[in-house]
């Protein structure tokens, strides 16, 4: 296989454009790296689309391996034909390969390789030849033989018949044509283990549903449903499909022999095939619908990332309880903690006059603009007295519910306890549930993000490929916004392209030890961070007010050059060049810009990142978001929504058959995904993102299993 070019028909790419590509993986270039920086080489291709073909290449490398594997050891065993090197080569999946390997592969002890050793192969190839002269019962005393276990004809027969079900089973041709079948006339079913039982899966206790269209996360639900014990789930094929093609592709004719090779299909079919394909489908399923929700927690996990940060904002954390209090954490706009305090508005102490002393105390003496609200155990009860303390003070502040999904974890973490070891605990999620309001990427990133809580079946999944996937994501997230080389903390640094926790560690001990960076280049001097790292990190670490103002800049020290020969062109240089004066410059658009890029020696997607650089230099990605939704008192409760109310709110989580949405009263509601547009859509994702704003009206409340049903068509 030239995976290259299979890489280029799959992707519908230019060959070009996959060759570069595969070089820079090969050459040790990170993705946001190359997304970023090697934009003329790929043709402009996003991180997304360079993951996709990252994986696909590790994908076909493995199966070239397997396939010079698999070659190998049937040389080996001198059963390798020039007919079946070719199929092995030809082949364009794992499982082609396996099932070719299935006849010489070393099995455990079978009954067929039982009746090998008893010597009854000769008579199980004869009856398999099917003759009209021959009598398999007379050909059989000729096996008979006390010292070998074979006592009767009768026996030597049944153990030729084991040994043609096993020929039958490893049969790949059989196998690909039964998968056929399967795919297109199969059925998952379950049932229940104890119908008496009550569970969460009872919609699941009588139910089947095709293998072609059953959705990923039903998959995943009957798979955990199976786990509890709640659930028996099978698979299912119309009476004798599956017999019928073993049959007929080795039942040749209509006579004794022909007899024992039926039965002997049917057996192999039945004992050997089916449950083999069974297990083999349903492992496929679970992998796709993995795969699926993989990608749907990456996509929740890059939006929720991506929220803007709330600027210039001193914010008050409030990580809610009953018994032991709330505790409040004061954060200034850079995330230092400036106070803390506990207080107990809520039951059983409801010392709800106490609590707005102190409160109003802390906003009035540090300028508290926003509160962060924590969702977890008493959330209802902390908002409404947030609410209620807010419309009694003069000072204009605002308040948000945030997730604290994951916030006790990282708390518990050795890096909040080197972060904040005078702090309890509790104390260390009321920091990170407000930091989390004010810039929630640099405070997510110090959690693992399957704790982050986007996703739906994550503790199903192959825990390794999901961390692959979700480190990958916030590793785009972190690069594409960037992070200050002087104020960025080891947790961001760390998810820098070309940083490891090493380098991180690093870096924030030199400027620890030697004061704030001045120019990128000082980067070389940090132990450990060499050219090659130097490379692939500096584009994505800002200096700000340093003494080269293209550090501030996404522009790439390999481009500075280009740069300065844009502004000089201009009658700028670094020094003098001003964001205003640069921006009032009218550029032309597209190819258009080809003549200026081949003058100053450099590409045009390059040049025109420049141009965007320099008209604002240091610019977040997600200023140009909508920012996220401050509440400011009015909250209800779940026993007071009524049908037809309509509300604003917050998407919170996006899964395959909805999403859910924050309206203020603490159970977020579920937009079912045809509830979500009047247009057709095949997933939740293309219609709504986590952290989106939107318009819903209430179709139904049940107060008692505290479940809301909401529409987004009004």
């Amino acid at each position: 296989m030239n995976i290259n070019e299979t890489l280029a028909k799959e992707f519908s790419l230019a060959q070009w454009q996959i060759d570069n590509t595969v070089a820079l993986i090969d050459d040790d270039k990170t993705i946001p790296f190359i997304a970023r920086y090697r934009k003329e080489q790929t043709g402009t291709l996003d991180d997304q689309i360079l993951r996709e073909i990252y994986d696909r290449l590790c994908y076909l490398r493995g199966l070239e391996k397997r396939k010079e594997e698999v070659i190998s050891s049937i040389t080996e065993q001198g059963k390798m034909t020039e007919e079946l090197e070719a199929a092995i080569l030809a082949a364009t999946a794992l499982v082609e390969v396996e099932d070719l390997y299935r006849p010489y592969k070393q099995k455990r002890r079978t009954r067929a390789s039982v009746a090998k050793e008893k010597g009854l192969e000769p008579l199980a190839m004869l009856i398999l030849e099917q003759a009209d002269e021959t009598d398999p019962s007379a050909e059989a005393l000729s096996y008979i033989d006390e010292e070998k276990g074979v006592a009767s004809a009768e026996e030597a027969l049944s153990g030729a018949s084991d040994i043609i079900a096993e020929l039958i089973s490893d049969d790949a041709v059989l196998r690909k044509q039964l998968r056929f079948i399967i795919s297109r006339s199969g059925k998952i079913a379950s049932r229940a283990a104890d119908s008496e039982k009550q569970s969460v899966y009872e919609n699941y206790y009588e139910y089947e549903e095709p293998v072609s269209k059953i959705a990923g996360h039903r998959v995943l639900a009957l798979n955990r449903g199976e786990k509890e014990e709640f659930l028996k789930v099978s698979l299912e094929l119309p009476e004798m499909f599956g017999e019928k093609a073993a049959i007929g592709r080795y039942v040749k004719a209509d006579n004794a022999c022909s007899q024992i090779v039926y039965d002997a299909a049917v057996d192999g079919y039945r004992r050997l095939i089916f449950p083999s394909l069974e297990r083999e489908v349903r492992s496929a399923l679970t992998d796709e619908a993995s795969e699926s929700a993989i990608k749907v927690f990456g996509s929740n996990l890059r939006q929720l990332l991506m929220q803007p940060p709330i600027k210039n904002s001193t914010t008050l954390g409030l990580d809610p309880a009953y018994r032991t209090g709330c505790k409040i954490a004061v954060c200034d706009p850079t995330g230092k903690v400036l106070d803390t305090t506990v207080v107990y508005p809520t039951p059983p102490q409801n010392k709800t006059e106490d609590a707005k002393r102190k409160l109003s105390a802390l906003i009035k003496k540090h300028g508290v603009n926003t509160i962060s609200i924590g969702n977890g155990t008493a959330s209802r009860e902390s908002e409404a007295f947030v609410a209620e303390l807010i419309k009694e003070i003069p000072e204009r502040v605002s308040y948000m519910v945030v997730s604290e999904a994951g916030a006790s974890v990282y708390s518990a973490s050795k890096l909040a306890a080197a972060e904040f070891p005078e702090f309890d605990v509790s104390l260390r999620s009321a920091v990170s549930i407000a930091r989390r309001l004010q810039d929630p990427l640099s405070e997510l990133v110090k959690i693992e993000p399957k704790a982050i809580g986007v996703g739906q079946y994550q503790h199903d999944m192959p825990q390794a490929r999901l961390s692959d996937a979700l480190s990958g994501v916030v590793e785009d997230c972190v690069n594409s916004v960037g992070a200050d080389l002087n104020t960025a903390s080891c947790s961001l640094l760390e998810h820098v392209a070309g940083v490891n926790s090493a380098i991180a560690k690093n870096i924030v001990a030199y400027r620890e030890e030697n004061g704030a960076f001045q120019d990128r280049r000082q980067l070389l001097k940090v132990p450990k961070l060499g050219a090659k790292a130097f490379e692939q990190c500096a584009g994505f670490l800002r200096v700000i007010d340093g003494k080269n103002p293209l550090d501030n800049t996404a522009v790439h020290p390999e481009s500075y050059k280009a740069a300065e020969a844009l502004l000089k062109k201009y009658g700028m240089t670094p020094k003098d060049y001003s964001p205003q004066k640069f921006s009032a410059i009218e550029f032309p658009e597209g190819d258009a810009l080809a003549p200026l890029a081949e003058e100053i020696g450099i590409g045009v997607p390059t040049l025109c990142d420049i141009i965007n650089e320099l008209k604002k230099p240091g610019r977040d990605p997600r200023d140009e978001l909508p920012a996220p939704l401050l509440r400011d008192g009015n909250i209800m409760e779940l026993k007071d929504l009524k049908e037809g109310m309509e509300f604003t709110g917050t998407v919170r989580n996006v899964i395959d058959f909805g999403c859910f949405v924050d309206i203020g009263v603490h159970e977020d509601g579920l937009v079912h995904i045809s509830q979500i547009c009047d247009r057709f859509i095949k997933h939740p994702l293309e219609a709504v993102k986590v952290g989106q704003t939107v318009k819903v009206r209430v179709l139904s409340v049940d107060v008692a299993r505290k479940r809301i049903s909401l529409t987004m068509k009004l």
